[in-house]
C-alpha cells in the first residue's frame, strides 16, 4: 500500500512538471480534471510539491482549494485504513 501511495505521488508530481513544460511550449496539455483526480487518488503530496516546485497552477483558485482538500481526504482515508487494520 505504501508503494502505491508513493507511486501516485511521484506520478502526480511528474504530471505537474510535464504540464508546466507543455504550457510553456504551447503543446497539448494534461486536463485539469486529470491533475486533480490523481491528487484525490493518493497523489496530493506530489501534486502540492509539483505546484510549488514548478510554480504551476498556483494562481488557479480551483487548485488552491482542491489540492489541499485532496490532501485532507488522503490523510482521512489513510487514517481510516490504519484504524481498521489496528482494530
Amino acid at each position: 500500500m505504501i508503494g502505491i501511495i508513493c507511486l501516485m505521488n511521484l506520478i502526480a508530481f511528474i504530471m505537474f512538471g510535464v504540464d508546466k513544460y507543455k504550457a510553456s511550449h504551447d503543446l497539448w496539455r494534461i486536463p485539469e480534471s486529470t491533475l486533480i483526480l490523481f491528487a484525490f487518488l493518493g497523489g496530493a503530496v506530489g501534486a502540492l510539491a509539483g505546484m510549488k516546485v514548478f510554480h504551476h497552477k498556483t494562481r488557479k483558485i480551483k487548485f488552491r482549494i482542491l489540492i489541499p482538500a485532496a490532501l485532507v481526504f488522503n490523510i482521512a482515508v489513510a487514517g481510516f485504513i490504519i484504524y481498521k487494520i489496528t482494530g
